[in-house]
């Protein structure tokens, strides 16, 4: 069975698809990955980095990788 990949989400976006995808893979409301991301943000700003990490190596869906 081919395992699920991590893309960005071309449906579930509010700026780059990242919390869509991520949701999206591990079964999870994507309103639960913003707020996480959210909540990193406002612990010290780690999370726009992860993001911005995130929009950069995670492909879009569709697209091969």
């Amino acid at each position: 069975m081919k395992s699920q990949g991590l893309y960005r989400s071309k449906s579930d976006r509010m700026i780059a698809g990242v919390c869509g995808g991520l949701a999206k893979r591990f079964n999870i409301p994507s309103i639960w990955v913003r707020l996480a991301f959210v909540f990193i943000i406002l612990l010290g700003g780690a999370g726009f980095l992860l993001y911005l990490i995130l929009w950069i190596i995670m492909p879009e869906e569709g697209v091969a990788a």
